[in-house]
């Protein structure tokens, strides 16, 4: 263990510490999950249920018509911003899963339009929220209303008076910059060192203020945090604490039903819905497997996927309050929205009777995967939402992997099983930014085994 190390690991086991420490990959199966058919969730205080989902869904849809109006990629569906489902057995060929432990599926979610990632879904619920609140306490809208006349020049002048702002590596303070500024907010995001400079050079041609730190995401949150307070018509996104973004995301899973069933896809006893999540501070992953889960009950099974140097939601949740950094990491990693020293205590709050597990991943193997999505299923996405594509082997191929599937009777059903790669950004990355990428993980690919 390093010298610097503050807080109390002590309920790491030593081979989990050492491995960490030593940044091999790992499978680690959360002991606290629960099989009961339902499980009571509280956040904070206050429970949450599938009705907290259902009007996070049901909110995205109040405000399609007023989305469709100002974003032209949304014409076509009519204001809905979502992503397909994709089978993928090319690229389950390239992983080595064999048919007998079950098919891969794709949530393309790096396609999402608007925010050209996962981050669409949970950032954007929460600036629509905090709009509502402010169009329906000055009588611009009621429930029932069409949310299109939130783009006329009443609405805009409301919304300019405030400011939304947020703290983000990236994906994140795209998503709330695009949507804050479209509806005529002032919007400003606070990015950390490791922000990539193309997702900077976008929020800036969309008239956001980019707010740069040299410090880490928790260092960006902090003096984001910090700067809103001060400011009575700022609001601010916290991605540690807020339960808005985590519905936001959970909304997902209702359309993921909706297409799973269309395509014939069951899942019960017989058939595990697995589910891989790549995981930064843990909100978007977290709000997903909270939906999922008020529709499946414990026959969904998700697992977080982590850098080997950032693996903060395995740390919280082993060791409550503990950063990356007490165990000796760096948090260095070129999956730039997943390079968060400490998770939300609010997602693990919710997570902690729920979730199967966590594991974690080396760089050069998200670039690898990254190269083979692309050759297998014409698939573009950034490295940290190649973390996905570990999981089905960390749970069949390990042997902590397999210990989870004994210890929850799943042997027999793997054959059934859905693998669920969920590819959570991508979109826009420039074609020269990805060529690199590209170029990376074809050489890697060629000298490591998938």
């Amino acid at each position: 263990m390093s010298s610097d190390v503050t807080a109390d690991v002590s309920a790491f086991t030593p081979s989990l510490l050492a491995d960490l420490q030593a940044g091999r990959p790992v499978f680690w199966a959360n002991p606290a999950r629960s099989a009961a058919p339902e499980i009571q969730t509280s956040v904070d205080g206050r429970a949450i249920s599938l009705a907290d989902v259902r009007a996070a869904q049901a909110r995205f849809v109040r405000f399609a018509p007023l989305l469709a109006r100002l974003f032209p990629e949304l014409q076509d569906s009519a204001g809905r911003i979502e992503s397909p489902l994709l089978p993928a057995p090319a690229m389950q060929q390239a992983l080595g899963l064999p048919a007998s432990a079950g098919a891969l599926w794709i949530k393309a979610d790096h396609s999402l339009p608007v925010a050209g990632s996962i981050k669409a879904r949970g950032g954007i619920h929460e600036v629509l929220e905090f709009a509502e609140s402010l169009a329906l306490e000055h009588g611009l809208v009621t429930l029932d209303a069409d949310y299109a006349v939130l783009a006329d020049a009443p609405a805009r002048a409301l919304f300019g008076r405030y400011q939304v702002a947020v703290g983000s590596t990236g994906n994140l303070g795209l998503s709330i910059g695009v949507m804050a500024s479209a509806l005529g907010f002032r919007a400003a995001v606070h990015m950390s060192s490791d922000a990539k400079a193309w997702k900077k050079d976008r929020l800036r041609k969309r008239g956001v203020q980019v707010v740069e730190h040299t410090g880490d995401y928790a260092a960006a949150v902090a003096a984001g945090r910090r700067e809103a307070d001060a400011d009575p018509y700022a609001y601010f996104v916290d991605d540690e604490r807020s339960l808005s973004l985590m519905l936001g995301y959970s909304a997902a899973a209702l359309h993921l039903a909706d297409q799973l069933a269309a395509a014939g896809v069951q899942v019960d006893a017989a058939h595990p819905l697995c589910v891989y999540l790549p995981c930064g501070v843990g909100g978007a992953p977290a709000g997903i497997a909270f939906g999922l889960r008020q529709l499946y009950g414990p026959h969904v099974h998700a697992f977080f996927a982590e850098p080997t140097q950032s693996p903060c939601f395995l740390v919280e949740m082993v060791a409550p309050g503990a950063s990356v950094y007490d165990i000796g990491l760096t948090n260095r990693t070129e999956a730039d929205g997943l390079a968060v020293p400490q998770a939300s205590e609010l997602a693990a709050q919710a997570m902690r009777p729920m979730l199967g597990g966590v594991y974690t991943v080396a760089d050069d193997t998200l670039f690898a995967d990254l190269h083979r999505v692309r050759e297998t299923q014409d698939l573009r996405i950034e490295p940290s939402a190649a973390a996905g594509f570990s999981g089905p082997h960390m749970l069949t191929g390990t042997d902590a992997g397999r210990a989870y599937l004994r210890q929850h009777h799943l042997d027999s059903a793997m054959p059934g099983a859905t693998h669920l790669v969920w590819t959570t950004g991508g979109l826009f990355v420039p074609p020269e930014e990805y060529a690199r990428f590209a170029e990376r993980g074809a050489a890697l690919a060629a000298t490591q085994p998938a």
